[in-house]
């Protein structure tokens, strides 16, 4: 087997739950082969890269075997190596202001940074 549907490889990769699922995300543009859109019968080969958008992010792959049916997550994990750049480091937020209980109302200084916090 050279090759395989993309609707059928990310189902069986784990990137969808089903594979209607796969077919309406190809069909909706957020699956890429190669730079160029994918149709769910779009046929894929070892080597290809897919760009495929998730609702968390998009992740980048490329097709490393195919599956001949779906596996476990540690099955689907060695279907591709994975292209994704890391995120960008996340800021650090300035540390919580903590009151012991029963210390009474916030000062003005004190409501002020717990807004600028919260928002």
């Amino acid at each position: 087997m050279e090759e395989e549907r993309v609707d059928k490889w990310l189902w069986a990769a784990r990137f969808f739950k089903s594979r209607t699922l796969a077919a309406t995300a190809c069909a909706g543009g957020r699956v890429d082969v190669n730079g160029q859109s994918a149709k769910a019968s779009k046929a894929i080969r070892r080597g290809d890269r897919l760009e495929i958008t998730l609702p968390h992010g998009k992740c980048i792959v490329r097709v490393v075997a195919h599956a001949g049916r779906r596996g476990s997550g540690a099955e689907a994990a060695r279907l591709y190596e994975d292209l994704t750049p890391p995120a960008p480091p996340r800021q650090m937020s300035p540390r919580p202001i903590y009151r012991a209980a029963g210390a009474g109302r916030p000062t003005k200084r004190e409501r002020r940074m717990l807004d600028r916090l919260r928002s």
